[in-house]
């Protein structure tokens, strides 16, 4: 039985603005709970389970233009929170981008996708796109009661763990750096040759990336741990010129590995630093215990999970 938040058998309210201004307008105007609803497919789940009670009002996003699609603009490119995850798995521009590419890819099932939006995937705070996000140093805009505001993903995450964000504030847009971009040659997009021509691929430092889940079963289940890697070797002596690795999964919060991306590039880069991969994220990363999996496993996993994705990148 979906319990609502006040009175018996009451319903919520339902608005649907057909703009941002319209959104803030219906932000000042109502009182009481509310709730923003993307695809709707986790608090459907929420609301279904009675983990999550109906607020007295639901605001749909759906029908506000600006905050759909994907698009390149100047050195970035920006995703809106509306965009469902089917269209961010076959949008060409996030080709350049395969680790966000392998996570949404991995997120539910393909029914699921067709529905469910990244934004609201960010927005429950444990999304499996969170960690592809960290390493691709996303920042997060969102429409808050003093108007738009910008924030890295990971402070953003950090307010999470902390309790300080405002359940108020609407994420609008997702902007990923296209400096992260990997080199794709075989890509025949007219303005992705004119970023390649800019950077002198040639010269560029070769690049390895990859994302991994492990979950309770093949497909279509939740995440006990997810990571995620992207890396930059200097082809003139070796050496790691950038290093990005987090991890998170299940009900946990998202992180970046600071302390083993330190060590990582203290070393030259090859494949003997797996070993040592697994070790340092098994010690740095922290997680939890619940009825499916210690937290001790879980650390465990993600380790060995980047020291055989180090691997095998050095051994494709």
């Amino acid at each position: 039985m979906i319990l609502p938040g006040y009175g018996s058998g009451a319903q919520p309210s339902v608005w649907q603005p057909d703009t941002l201004q319209e959104l803030q307008n219906i932000r000042e105007q109502i009182e009481g709970t509310r709730c923003y609803v993307a695809g709707g497919t986790l608090l459907r789940t929420q609301w279904e389970a009675s983990s999550k009670v109906l607020p007295e009002h639901l605001v749909s996003l759906a029908c506000i233009p600006e905050i759909s699609g994907i698009s390149m603009q100047g050195d970035e490119i920006v995703i809106g929170a509306m965009t469902r995850l089917r269209e961010c798995a076959t949008d060409p521009l996030l080709s350049w981008f395969p680790i966000l590419h392998q996570a949404i890819l991995a997120i539910a099932a393909p029914s699921v996708r067709n529905l469910a939006t990244i934004g609201g995937n960010i927005a429950s705070g444990i999304g499996d796109s969170l960690p592809a996000l960290l390493v691709y140093d996303a920042e997060l805009h969102l429409l808050t009661c003093r108007g738009m505001e910008t924030q890295h993903v990971a402070l953003w995450l950090e307010n999470g763990r902390d309790n300080k964000l405002n359940a108020d504030d609407v994420l609008i847009s997702i902007h990923i750096p296209f400096r992260n971009a990997t080199v794709n040659l075989s890509c025949s997009d007219p303005e992705q040759y004119v970023y390649e021509t800019e950077q002198s691929i040639p010269e560029r430092n070769h690049q390895f990336s990859f994302y991994r889940k492990l979950g309770r079963r093949e497909a279509f289940t939740a995440s006990l741990v997810t990571v995620a890697f992207h890396g930059e070797i200097s082809p003139e002596d070796g050496r790691w010129t950038q290093v990005a690795i987090a991890a998170g999964g299940g009900s946990g919060i998202a992180v970046r590995l600071t302390e083993t991306e330190h060590w990582l590039r203290s070393g030259k880069a090859d494949a003997s630093q797996a070993a040592g991969l697994a070790t340092q994220a098994t010690a740095e990363f922290v997680s939890y215990t619940d009825a499916f999996a210690t937290e001790l496993y879980r650390r465990q996993s993600a380790g060995n999970m980047l020291g055989a994705g180090l691997w095998q990148a050095f051994h494709p």
